[in-house]
């Protein structure tokens, strides 16, 4: 089997559902890294992967991605919980600096404003409180941190791409306990949890709506020639 051309841009985000809009129409292969089977989504000099939730999944697909496809731009692209009580749902965030949480680590790349940290669990509005006030962060997700290391040190360069999908007050529902230790989550289990539990209907048809949304604002902006241009990327913004 012939292995994989080399591409511009690799894109690395958690779950199919939040890029679904834009690779719906892509070509997709699957290959091996390391014993793990991934599968990559292609067009036009760019390729995604979606690795599963949490930072060793998004550590083993950027491993991957880098590895087999040799790219010049690593991306960390999906959903981010606000942090900032001025971002609302649909809302972007193309961070200059990315923090770890776990080591308290930090990636700049002098290339859009605000601060990002990655957190080892799904955070409520509780611990959006906590990370806020640590970090003076403006939004949390849980995977870009580790592709910001892989691609440091590959030599590749970086950004993270994230759409706000819950407010700094959102009531989310657990779902921890439904992705196992591969970053697989298990969508059937969990609505199976859920339909026996009425009162968290509200929040999940609330959280569908704004997955909804968040999803097609972020393909908008991954599709947009200023976001995956590698070489003259325009500066970005936090936006409204």
């Amino acid at each position: 089997m012939d292995l994989p051309n080399s591409c511009k841009v690799a894109i690395v985000a958690a779950l199919e559902r939040e890029v679904w809009p834009m690779v719906r129409d892509w070509s997709s292969r699957r290959w091996e890294h390391e014993g793990n089977g991934f599968k990559f989504f292609e067009n036009s000099g760019v390729v995604l992967v979606c690795a599963g939730v949490g930072a060793e999944a998004a550590r083993r697909a950027a491993e991957a991605i880098v590895n087999l496809y040799r790219p010049a731009l690593l991306v960390s692209a999906g959903f981010a919980g606000a942090l900032d009580p001025n971002l609302q749902v649909g809302d972007m965030l193309v961070p200059n600096c990315v923090i770890d949480a776990a080591d308290g680590s930090r990636t700049e790349h002098g290339r859009g404003e605000g601060l990002l940290v990655t957190f080892e669990d799904i955070a409520d509005a509780e611990q959006k409180a906590k990370l806020g006030k640590a970090f003076g962060a403006h939004a949390v997700d849980m995977e870009a941190a580790a592709v910001a290391r892989c691609a440091e040190s590959h030599g590749v360069e970086f950004f993270a791409c994230k759409v706000i999908s819950d407010t700094s007050d959102s009531p989310l529902p657990s779902v921890k306990r439904f992705v196992d230790s591969m970053g697989r989550f298990h969508a059937a289990r969990y609505l199976l949890h859920i339909a026996i539990r009425p009162w968290l209907w509200a929040q999940v048809m609330q959280l569908a709506r704004n997955s909804k949304m968040a999803a097609q604002k972020l393909c908008q902006a991954l599709m947009s020639q200023r976001v995956l241009q590698t070489t003259t990327l325009e500066k970005q913004a936090i936006t409204r």
